[in-house]
């Protein structure tokens, strides 16, 4: 099922966002949040992040000040020469990475910071909580990158059209 479920994924997700955006709008929030932390499991033991990696070669998550300040002295790194060596504002007022990939993803696919990652980082892809119905968008546009937000998604819609 998990094999052929994420065979062509992407251009799936693509065709599917429709759907996902119409199951979004009127899914039962409750009901919803009930099967997140079943499907969230199962899609990451399908889907080997180190393989795939779009998050952090293609998008940016925020900085936050205490991401900043405990990615800095991590790094042995006054705050200020972190934010200028790494960081720019965004469109949005956040601090994100000034490039992409992130500058912290190693060539095999794992993380540099890894134990000090930013906060978006280690909750990515919000597929068990309640971002992934309180913020439609975000979930519409991490399920065209990232193979777990497509997976959860496919198994709600599906449930629920059954």
């Amino acid at each position: 099922m998990s094999k052929e479920l994420l065979h062509n994924w992407e251009k799936k997700s693509k065709e599917h966002r429709k759907n996902y955006q119409q199951f979004l709008k009127r899914a039962d929030k409750n009901k919803v949040l009930r099967q997140l932390p079943e499907l969230h499991e199962a899609a990451f033991e399908a889907v080997d992040c180190l393989s795939c990696a779009n998050c952090c070669k293609n998008y940016s998550p925020r900085f936050k000040t205490p991401d900043i300040k405990r990615i800095a002295k991590g790094l042995g790194m006054k705050e200020s020469v972190f934010i200028d060596t790494y960081l720019r504002v965004d469109e949005d007022g956040d601090f994100v990475v000034q490039q992409s990939p992130c500058p912290f993803l190693n060539t095999d696919n794992t993380c540099n910071i890894y134990e000090i990652r930013p906060s978006d980082c280690a909750r990515f892809p919000y597929t068990d909580e309640d971002v992934l119905i309180k913020r439609p968008a975000l979930t519409l546009k991490n399920s065209e990158f990232c193979p777990i937000t497509y997976y959860v998604l496919e198994r709600l819609v599906n449930a629920t059209t059954k």
